[in-house]
């Protein structure tokens, strides 16, 4: 049997879904809360910032990968209009089922389904533009899951990773105390979860970085892959171009 990493742990490859379901069962209420808290509403902006990027134009079709509680979808199907179509996704029932209900609360109705990114059940080459934002460390082939976004993309259609990465070098003692010491905490106040929020906190440290991510995405079909460091490298987003 093969094994990969959970966090800091090493589990059989078999094992790792059902875990990080688990952490994402037990996040899913406070899910939006807790990120406005750990980011200090960074995050919004770090979207807003994808969604630029992106620039979805009007009749596209987008999927929305590991899409949560829906922020990017929303933006998204916005732009796209009533004559594109945006698709809400997430292997987790229960981040989906939060992210469906707040879409619906806000007038956004899109397809929502429950969809492992290892392999995806659309057509080759049925998408203008593929978004994953902070999902694609929790899944355990991220090469398979790579190559298959690349193969539901149209010819030069746009791949987006918004990611955790690799914090500057000045950073990392003050990113590293907040990660371990202070995360874990505010999960056990707020969400009344400590454990899950050190996972996440460890599973970013496993993440690759942002040149072995470059390199990663290349090495499934991406003929032209950039990054853009935001908040000193605490998060990347790698857009990738399938030429």
């Amino acid at each position: 049997m093969s094994s990969t990493h959970f966090g800091f742990q090493s589990v059989d490859e078999t094992e790792k879904a059902s875990r990080v379901r688990e952490v994402f069962d037990s996040v899913a209420p406070k899910y939006d809360l807790m990120n406005d808290l750990m980011s200090a509403g960074l995050h919004r902006v770090w979207k807003r910032y994808t969604t630029l990027v992106a620039n979805v134009r009007e009749g596209q079709h987008v999927l929305d990968i590991a899409a949560g509680t829906g922020d990017l979808t929303r933006s998204f199907a916005r732009s796209a209009g009533r004559s594109g179509l945006v698709v809400h996704t997430d292997i987790n029932e229960a981040m989906l089922r939060t992210g469906r209900d707040r879409l619906l609360d806000e007038g956004v109705v899109v397809p929502s389904m429950v969809c492992d990114a290892e392999a995806l059940p659309f057509a080759d080459a049925s998408f203008d533009l593929v978004s994953v934002a902070f999902g694609l460390r929790n899944m355990t082939h991220k090469d398979k899951a790579i190559a298959e976004m690349c193969r539901v993309l149209k010819p030069r259609g746009k791949l987006l990773v918004l990611e955790f990465s690799k914090v500057a070098k000045p950073l990392e003692k003050a990113y590293d105390w907040y990660s371990f010491k202070v995360l874990p905490q505010i999960g056990k106040m707020v969400a009344g979860d400590d454990a899950s929020y050190r996972y996440l906190a460890e599973s970013i440290r496993m993440h690759p970085d942002q040149q072995a991510l470059k390199s990663l995405m290349q090495a499934q079909g991406f003929g032209h892959v950039d990054y853009h460091n935001m908040t000193g490298g605490m998060v990347a987003l790698h857009v990738g171009i399938k030429c």
